[in-house]
């Protein structure tokens, strides 16, 4: 199934039923006096979030989603019927916006949640409720109010407690196989994740989501490569676990590369819990990765952990767990 986090839609409340213009005519009754009954209200538009959809695909292909219109009313004072309600289905963790696609709606981040988006017309008046003293037999009926009509954007957030980060090939897709039972696409060339991925980590008992986005490289946040296609996956992630390759040239340009991406398209990403690992440390001898290791924290003043996702051993275990504890020194706080 195609990964779509961003269409544009259009809807269409239902228009109110138009009011019935109607008298009563009944055997030996000489004067029976208006009887025409309401028109019934437009049918709303509602989203609502659901825990069974992951994209927005089901957009891609229709675009145009109008609800009932409401029914006539009709004589002896019968009243039409409500338009029916259209309720639209959408992946907790989408964002509603307005066709400006600047302002935000409304926010889905649990299943069932419905919002209201746009309101159905009222339905006209009957003839019968124009009736008074001075005016016993009145010829007016009103026309049922139109639906809102507008276009919105949705954009789906993938809501997951730990994300993945780092440049094309830095492991981040085998390190999500290591520790999940997602299978991602694996391979020896950059770009294989096209998409995000989510999978549940087990550990000590407890678990948490993880999401594997697509590499980002130098300029990543003004478009290049993938872009800030997926960097806004990020926003709703407590921690970020950033990847490094130890096995290319220069570990510290890769790490600053991303920290510098992060921050150019969101302060807030820049500011988010970060856990560093360097990546691949089969690819180096014991001494050497342990003084790079030093290097980097030296030089950054930030714990590294060197791990082996292609070889999982008792580093990963302690990566994980201590992206557990900060999990839940989150929660609490």
């Amino acid at each position: 199934m195609k990964f779509l986090d961003r269409v544009k839609i259009f809807l269409k409340a239902g228009d109110g039923g138009n009011g019935c213009l109607s008298f009563r005519r009944e055997k030996f009754i000489e004067f029976g006096g208006p009887d025409g009954g309401d028109g019934g209200k437009g049918g709303d538009v509602y989203f609502e979030g659901s825990s069974n959809l992951n994209t927005l695909v089901d957009y891609r292909y229709q675009q145009y989603f109008k609800a009932k219109r409401g029914v006539n009313g009709g004589s002896r004072n019968c009243s039409g019927a409500q338009g029916e309600d259209l309720i639209l289905k959408v992946p907790v963790g989408t964002e509603i916006l307005d066709e400006s696609n600047q302002n935000i709606i409304a926010d889905i981040l649990a299943e069932g949640q419905r919002f209201l988006i746009a309101r159905g017309g009222d339905g006209g008046r009957g003839n019968s409720k124009f009736k008074s003293s001075i005016n016993q037999a009145p010829r007016r009926a009103d026309k049922g109010e139109p639906g809102e009509e507008f276009g919105v954007w949705l954009q789906l957030k993938l809501i997951a407690e730990v994300g993945l980060v780092g440049l094309p090939n830095a492991g981040k897709s085998t390190f999500l196989s290591a520790t999940t039972r997602a299978r991602p696409k694996i391979a020896d060339y950059p770009f294989t994740t096209l998409a995000p991925q989510l999978g549940v980590v087990s550990v000590a008992g407890s678990e948490f989501i993880l999401a594997d986005l697509p590499g980002l490289i130098s300029g990543a946040h003004v478009g290049r490569g993938l872009g800030d296609k997926f960097l806004a996956h990020l926003e709703r992630c407590a921690i970020l676990i950033h990847l490094i390759d130890i096995s290319q040239e220069d570990t510290f340009a890769a790490y600053e590369t991303i920290r510098r991406e992060l921050k150019m398209y969101s302060c807030c990403l820049d500011k988010k819990l970060e856990v560093i690992a360097l990546n691949k440390l089969d690819s180096l001898n014991s001494k050497s990765a342990t003084t790079l290791k030093k290097r980097f924290e030296a030089r950054y003043k930030r714990k590294a952990y060197l791990i082996s996702a292609l070889n999982p051993d008792k580093n990963l275990k302690r990566l994980l767990l201590d992206v557990l504890n900060l999990r839940n020194h989150c929660r609490e706080g």
